[in-house]
């Protein structure tokens, strides 16, 4: 499957936002050695997948390659025990106009990071889309944002990168 979405950093967290439904996110990229792994072990909410993304075009991270399998809470509970790195979050579904959008709210380490991912249907919709109002700036070509070189890490760690885009911690 070919996934097309686009990142963006968040300005703010629209109010409704918080009473949208959402699940709790755990990832764990595996190999854990490896600087930006591109295969992930998910638990969102009560539903387990491995998945590996791999980008379609070298100088283009909106478009990646996506072949995801459902598991078991067996085999997530095996996988899971292998080495990897962590990273947890909480993904809200909030509706704007027209289009979900996903504000997954990072916690522990990483809390203070908000990112906002919209998926599109096609390279046409992905062009046309305008940036809303609670986004910051498009991040999505800035590979210390990707899941797998991101997890593992601190905001302290992603500080810098962050205060480039004059990016202020957002917290719930």
């Amino acid at each position: 499957m070919i996934e097309r979405e686009k990142t963006f950093l968040a300005k703010y967290i629209p109010q409704e936002v918080l009473s949208c439904d959402s699940k709790d996110i755990v990832d764990i990229y595996i190999p854990k050695n490896q600087t930006h792994s591109h295969l992930r072990i998910r638990k969102s909410g009560e539903e387990y997948e491995i998945t590996k993304k791999v980008q379609v075009e070298k100088d283009d991270a909106s478009t990646q390659k996506e072949h995801t399998i459902p598991l078991t809470k067996e085999e997530y509970d095996v996988f899971s025990g292998l080495p990897g790195k962590r990273v947890e979050k909480r993904r809200y579904y909030y509706l704007h106009n027209g289009k979900t959008v996903e504000f997954d709210i990072f916690l522990g380490d990483l809390s203070g990071l908000v990112l906002v991912d919209v998926e599109f249907g096609s390279n046409e919709e992905k062009a046309q889309f305008i940036m809303p109002d609670f986004c910051l700036v498009d991040i999505t070509q800035e590979e210390f944002i990707a899941g797998g070189v991101l997890c593992g890490k601190t905001y302290e760690d992603i500080s810098a990168q962050l205060q480039v885009f004059e990016y202020i911690a957002l917290y719930i």
